[in-house]
């Protein structure tokens, strides 16, 4: 029980909201370089223009964070919020008026969530 509210407050997701401008071909590209940067950050569309990433530390998400902050264009409005998971668990997600399930973190990270359990309780 406490190691899962441990995690609940120290795992941490990234969302990335931004309205950029796409009237000229340079906008346009500037738009489409700072959405693949995301997504090669590990970023995922979570709707169009905002984006979001799962962290398994406060330390790594301040990491990407940072590369988000290295990548902005010039033009345009980008809003960057970090919010723990147990907030995240408490979103409330609609399609139409129907509810759909929350994304998943990516597989490779439950695998660290099962390392980081087995070495939690080796030292406890």
């Amino acid at each position: 029980m406490s190691e899962q509210r441990y995690n609940a407050y120290r795992v941490m997701w990234i969302l990335v909201l931004f309205d950029l401008p796409t009237e000229t071909k340079a906008e346009r590209k500037a738009a489409s370089t700072f959405r693949k940067r995301l997504i090669a950050d590990g970023f995922v569309m979570f709707q169009f223009s905002i984006y979001m990433r799962h962290c398994p530390s406060r330390e790594n998400s301040k990491v990407h964070v940072k590369r988000v902050k290295s990548s902005l264009p010039k033009y345009g409005k980008v809003c960057v919020f970090e919010i723990t998971d147990k907030q995240f668990e408490m979103m409330e997600i609609f399609h139409g008026r129907k509810e759909i399930p929350k994304p998943q973190p990516v597989q490779q990270l439950e695998l660290f969530y099962f390392l980081f359990s087995i070495k939690c309780k080796n030292h406890l």
